[in-house]
């Protein structure tokens, strides 16, 4: 993978407790497309993390503090947010594994975006997951670009996700947004 983080080395956050990441490891997602009268189209993406789903650099932060909440990764480094944390370990994984049936728009620059997701209680919220979808060395690839926290709900053209995975595997163009 073009130096994408495999396995995310636990936070050593200031307030003396750690942050386990584990759950941003890379992993395998398989989807399943059902045809009636066809056998079934499966889709299996190797899924990376950005290290922009869990950290952020806030203007009101004093260098002293960006400098304690520093995560230090292979391409980049930028302050720990609990708040992008909490979201991703709660919501992210799950996100990604229901894209078949989720609401995914074009993102802009070649990504693709969900907006909303499912809160405990039957609730929505507005989380924009930016992702790339990709083939590398013959494998179906998924990159979530950055995941963070919106007050209100983007537009953007609608992309059937199995249409973006039809498209890769028959090594066909991605969808484009209309102009």
């Amino acid at each position: 993978m073009k130096q994408e983080v495999d396995k995310w080395r636990p936070f050593g956050h200031p307030d003396g407790d750690i942050r386990d990441l584990s759950f941003l490891d890379a992993h395998q997602a398989v989807y399943v497309q059902h045809h009636e009268g066809k056998e079934p189209l499966e889709y299996r993406f190797w899924v990376t993390y950005s290290l922009h789903c869990f950290t952020k650099d806030y203007e009101h932060q004093t260098n002293e503090e960006k400098q304690s909440l520093m995560y230090h990764a292979p391409k980049e480094s930028r302050p720990f947010c609990q708040h992008r944390y909490n979201l991703a370990r709660t919501h992210l994984k799950r996100t990604i594994l229901a894209l078949p049936e989720s609401n995914v728009i074009h993102a802009g620059y070649g990504s693709y975006a969900v907006i909303e997701v499912d809160l405990d209680g039957g609730d929505k919220a507005f989380y924009f997951v930016a992702f790339r979808a990709f083939r590398e060395k013959k494998k179906l690839r998924l990159h979530v670009t950055s995941a963070y926290p919106i007050s209100e709900k983007q537009k953007g053209k609608s992309v059937k996700f199995f249409t973006i995975a039809y498209n890769l595997l028959r090594n066909k163009q991605l969808p484009q947004p209309s102009k």
